[in-house]
Formats: structure tokens, C-alpha cells, sequence
């Protein structure tokens, strides 16, 4: 299925489940007959997302390790992890910033004309694990294949570093089998993902649907300054990002975000960063860039660079204030915004990880974890929006440290790029 194609199919398949989900929705007698009924579509989606988890793993594993040990020397993989940080932490400033920024311009907290939870309502999100001790400590694997089985990519990522930093420093011809390995196995999962990607369309129709069954119209009225505030901010993030895309790659960067579009609309529709982690590596090896950069570098980029997810903490954190009428000083906001750039990074593979996030944050300025209550309820929509921006940052921002390290970005990858199988 050719790239053209398979972003068609997507296009259509995203329109139809709105469509299904809206006359589900209007059919459904009760909000529980419409959950129920999402829940056979969510049963399509859950196998797509299945079969994405089936691969990831292996691919972060082969990727990275492949990307190391072709590194020459120590120096450029600590230079490219440096630039890649550098790279992050700013992005993280500026998506958080950006979220503080619209925030109190738009007061999307203010005459919301819902009742508020009371103040000692449960959210039932679990922060109680979510702390730095216990991030540090998950961040080391007690075993190898118990990371790859239950798809802990960040204990993943440690071992691959380090698995990788030995094969790199390995005497000349002692690890040629491990190095035509991993580079063989890189190829051979992205044509698997060729595969997976036949079943793409399925699974964002479904998840459109079910989204839609449950959610219906009615949501994006009752939250519609709340909703248009937080999209028009991504907006400007997404201007900023595209803007200093262009800074680093000129002009090419629209030639990445027409490759990054199905990844994007996977992410999206969807609502799962890993779905478009397989075609965001295949859509950036097409776009040319440096294999051992892209290995190296992505895979940290969905650990440590969700830009839409710290968007949404800042936003949602004084949207809570503000319905709550709790005012916040700019004190107060800015070390509230240095809290949760360090917090976010211990968010990937934390179901719903950017409201724990928040949860876990919002008690350290006197806010009230229950206003949470008031945003759960379209988290999912939130929570498309803040996928899509997610894969739409890594890829920037893996193409923008290729160029930083390697010169000009060439128009053909160093090596063939593995497509889909025909």
C-alpha cells in the first residue's frame, strides 16, 4: 500500500467513524448503551494497538542499538545526546510557557456554567507511585525480556544505551555478527510494520467511532471555550515548532510535515504515540536523515519530548485554578511550570500520564486534584490533540539534531529505506 494511498484510506476512514459515531451516539437510549456499544468498536482499535505494541519493542531495541554501535566514537554519541537534551528541554519550555501564556489570556477556567466537584471528590488517578525515587528506580530493567514483555520502553531505551555503548567499544571484528544483526532486524520490523499499517484504517475508524459514540457533539459545546482555547494555543506551539524547523532545515520542513502526515493522523485518531512510532521512523528515514541519529535520537524523543503533553499540564493546571477562582501569582505559575517540566519526564508508559501528572502536581500549589473531575470526561479529545503534537515535535526534532550534527540534510537516506511490502 503506497504512502499516498494508506494517508487516503486513513482520511476516509477517520471521516466515516465520526459519522458512525454520531448516529451511534443519537441511537444510544443511555450514556451506558453508548459505552457499551463504543466498546465493540474500542474492541477494533485495542487489536490495531495490539499489534503495534508487538513490534515496538523490538524496533526501539534494534533501532538504537543499531544507531549507537555505528557511531564511531564515544564523543559524537554523548554530542548527539547533548544536542538532543538541549533540544528537548527548550521545546519543553516553550510548550509549557505557551500553556501558562494562553492560559491567562483566555481564562478558559472563568464562567464555565458547570457545577464544580467538591473539593474532596476522588479523581482515582494513582500518584502514589509517581515520584522521583520511584521513577529513577523503574528506570533500570530487573530483566532484559521482562522490559520487552511488558513493553517498558524507557527500560528498554537504559539497556539499549548501554547494550549499545558495549558493542560500539567492542575491539574491531568482534562484534560484526550483533552490528549486521541489529541492522537486519531494523529493516526486516520496519517491513513488518509495513504489514501492520494494512490494518491502520480499521483501527482509526473504530476509534473514531467509539470516541464519538460516548463523547458525541454535545462536548464540544459544553467545553467549547476550553476546547478552542487549548487548540489554538497548540496552534502557535505548532508555528513555533514549524518555525524552528525551518531555522535549522529551511525550507525542507515542509517536505517533513507532508511525510509526517500519516503519523500524525495515526497519533491523532488513535490517541497513542506508539501507533505512529513505526511510520515516524520509516516517514524520517524516507525524508533522508542519518539512520544512527534517528535511532538514537527518536527513541529518547518519546521518552523525554512530548511537547503536546506538557502543553496540556500547564493549561490544565490553571484551568483548575481558575474554576476554582484560586488565584495564582507569577511566582507561583513559574515554579508551578519548572515542577512539571522535571515531572513530565517520568510520564512515558504511565497510563494517562499526563493527568497523573497534574494530579500529582496540583496539591503542591493548594489546588484541588477533584477539578480534574471537571476535564476527564473529554480527556480523550485532549488527549488526540496532544498525540498528534507529540509525533509532530519528535519528528522536528529528531530531523533538526540530524542537521545539527551532520551538515546539510541529504535528500536519501544512508541506506535503502525499508517500505511497506507491496
Amino acid at each position: 500500500m503506497r504512502s499516498v494511498k494508506l494517508t487516503t484510506w486513513i482520511m476516509i476512514a477517520m471521516i466515516l467513524g465520526i459519522a458512525v459515531g454520531a448516529v451511534c451516539h443519537g441511537q444510544a437510549p443511555t450514556p451506558a448503551a453508548a459505552k457499551d456499544l463504543a466498546g465493540y468498536f474500542s474492541l477494533v482499535t485495542d487489536l490495531f494497538l495490539r499489534l503495534i505494541k508487538m513490534i515496538i519493542a523490538p524496533l526501539v531495541f534494534a533501532t538504537l542499538v543499531s544507531g549507537i554501535a555505528s557511531m564511531s566514537d564515544g564523543k559524537a554519541l554523548g554530542r548527539i545526546g547533548i544536542k538532543a537534551f538541549t533540544w528537548f528541554v527548550l521545546a519543553s519550555l516553550v510548550s509549557l510557557s505557551l500553556g501558562l501564556l494562553f492560559s491567562n489570556l483566555l481564562h478558559p477556567g472563568q464562567a464555565l456554567g458547570l457545577p464544580l466537584p467538591e473539593l474532596g471528590a476522588a479523581t482515582k488517578l494513582s500518584t502514589a507511585s509517581f515520584s522521583l525515587k520511584d521513577f529513577v528506580t523503574h528506570l533500570v530493567p530487573k530483566s532484559f525480556f521482562e522490559a520487552m514483555t511488558n513493553n517498558e520502553i524507557l527500560q528498554i531505551l537504559v539497556f539499549s544505551l548501554f547494550f549499545g555503548c558495549a558493542v560500539a567499544s567492542a575491539r574491531p571484528g568482534e562484534a560484526l555478527t550483533v552490528v549486521k544483526f541489529s541492522d537486519e532486524m531494523t529493516g526486516i520490523m520496519l517491513r513488518l510494520t509495513g504489514y501492520v499499517m494494512r490494518f491502520a484504517p480499521l483501527g482509526v475508524f473504530a476509534a473514531m467511532a467509539a470516541a464519538i459514540t460516548v463523547q458525541g457533539f454535545g462536548a464540544l459545546t459544553t467545553y467549547g471555550k476550553l476546547l478552542g482555547s487549548f487548540f489554538l494555543a497548540l496552534a502557535v506551539l505548532w508555528t513555533v515548532l514549524v518555525g524552528a524547523g525551518f531555522a535549522f532545515i529551511g525550507p525542507r520542513v515542509f517536505t517533513l510535515l507532508g511525510l509526517l502526515r500519516e503519523p500524525i493522523m495515526l497519533g491523532f485518531s488513535t490517541a497513542s504515540s506508539e501507533s505512529a512510532y513505526p511510520k515516524l521512523l520509516e516517514q524520517l528515514e524516507k525524508f533522508g536523515l542519518d539512520n544512527k541519529i534517528t535511532g538514537f535520537v527518536l527513541p529518547l524523543g518519546y521518552s523525554f519530548n512530548l511537547d503536546g503533553s506538557m502543553m496540556y499540564q500547564a493549561f490544565a493546571a490553571l484551568f483548575i485554578a481558575q474554576a476554582y477562582n484560586i488565584d495564582m501569582s507569577l511566582t507561583q505559575q513559574l515554579t508551578m511550570l519548572l515542577v512539571l517540566m522535571v515531572s513530565s519526564k517520568g510520564m512515558a508508559g504511565v497510563p494517562r500520564g499526563s493527568l497523573v501528572v497534574v494530579a500529582a502536581v496540583l496539591p503542591m500549589f493548594g489546588l484541588p486534584e477533584a477539578g480534574l473531575l471537571l476535564i476527564m470526561g473529554i480527556d480523550q479529545i485532549f488527549d488526540m490533540a496532544r498525540t498528534a503534537t507529540n509525533v509532530l515535535g519528535n519528528g522536528i526534532a529528531t530531523a533538526v539534531v540530524s542537521k545539527w550534527e551532520s551538515g546539510p540534510v541529504a535528500h536519501g537516506a544512508s541506506r535503502p529505506a525499508i517500505v511497506a511490502a507491496p
